[in-house]
């Protein structure tokens, strides 16, 4: 029975893009078992997974799980994360692995230079090209989240006109430039035809007041209300998700939701917009297109660094409300 370890050390939406991989490899390899090593704040994702054998998890180095791991006797080490600490585990466990491509430099060439020399492929098809030592064949079924039992919410008993339709609307993202500011989500929210439910953290909270005060009775504040398990049964149940860059977005996908993605200072072309293989009309993309300093950064910034933040103030309202409208006729 072949073992294998997958490495993915972070984040939720980059942990979510793995599972085609496990659910692949459980499914076309016979009588696989499938180990998972990660940062011990995302093992709860991994938990639930019905693929997996064993999750294994880190607080701050590899080094607090080396001894373990090199007492399972991998026979393979698939690396889809592809940095120095993945090495370290590669180095340290002397079994063969593979490891994505990750294209750094193209997309320093993008950011920088803003030549796009990005091909056209979603990070899940390049995830795939460390598996080729199994022949993997992508079943093109998407990505999987799994909700422990638990932690589904019935949205029905919590929104206050008892309408059992609403648009979900993540409001929350990693980084300040990845997220529209209040004022826009509030003036977006105001041209939906259905209820809203906001959804974020518990760093949230202050942004999903401000929004929830200006808009009344027309939305339900999730923020910081519930665990990540139960905000993404939130999702779920919705009719169209509204969602930035963000984790949020992908767990979206995985319930194969109608998404409309927002894109701030990232950009699709990265490769990790919404993946929605069996669907891909239900993605649509918000952004403001022939911006010369768009992309500014691969992840996010704490501010704009040209001081206008029109990628996000600039972004057409309409387009997204008309989308929705789509989604929702």
């Amino acid at each position: 029975m072949p073992k294998v370890l997958i490495l993915r050390f972070s984040s939720i939406g980059d942990i979510v893009l793995t599972t085609p991989i496990i659910r692949c490899l459980k499914e076309q390899v016979k009588e696989i078992e499938i180990h998972f090593l990660t940062k011990q704040s995302f093992v709860p994702i991994l938990d639930s997974n019905p693929f997996l054998t064993k999750v294994y998890g880190f607080q701050k180095n590899v080094s607090e799980v080396l001894s373990q791991l090199k007492d399972e006797g991998y026979d393979y080490i698939i690396d889809l994360h592809h940095n120095l600490r993945t090495k370290q585990v590669i180095w340290a466990l002397k079994v063969p692995s593979k490891s994505f491509p990750k294209l750094n430099f193209k997309k320093w060439l993008l950011v920088q230079l803003k030549i796009d020399k990005m091909p056209f492929v979603h990070i899940v098809d390049r995830y795939f090209k460390a598996t080729t030592h199994f022949n993997l064949v992508n079943d093109l079924k998407g990505l999987d989240f799994f909700i422990p039992e638990k932690d589904e919410v019935n949205a029905n008993e919590i929104l206050k006109n008892g309408s059992n339709a609403y648009i979900a609307v993540v409001i929350g993202a990693q980084h300040f430039t990845k997220r529209m500011p209040n004022h826009k989500i509030i003036e977006l929210c105001k041209t939906l035809p259905l209820p809203v439910v906001l959804i974020g953290g518990k760093e949230d909270i202050t942004n999903a007041q401000t929004i929830e005060t200006a808009l009344a009775l027309k939305v339900y504040n999730a923020c910081g209300k519930y665990n990540l398990f139960q905000s993404a049964s939130l999702v779920k149940q919705s009719k169209v998700v509204i969602t930035h860059d963000t984790g949020m977005m992908h767990i979206a996908a995985a319930f194969d939701k109608k998404i409309i993605s927002i894109w701030g200072n990232t950009v699709p072309e990265f490769g990790m917009y919404p993946y929605a293989p069996e669907h891909p009309e239900n993605s649509f993309i918000a952004e403001l297109q022939n911006l010369s300093c768009r992309p500014c950064s691969k992840i996010g910034k704490t501010s704009c660094p040209k001081g206008h933040f029109k990628c996000m103030n600039d972004i057409s309202i309409d387009s997204i409300s008309e989308q929705v409208i789509t989604y929702t006729s």
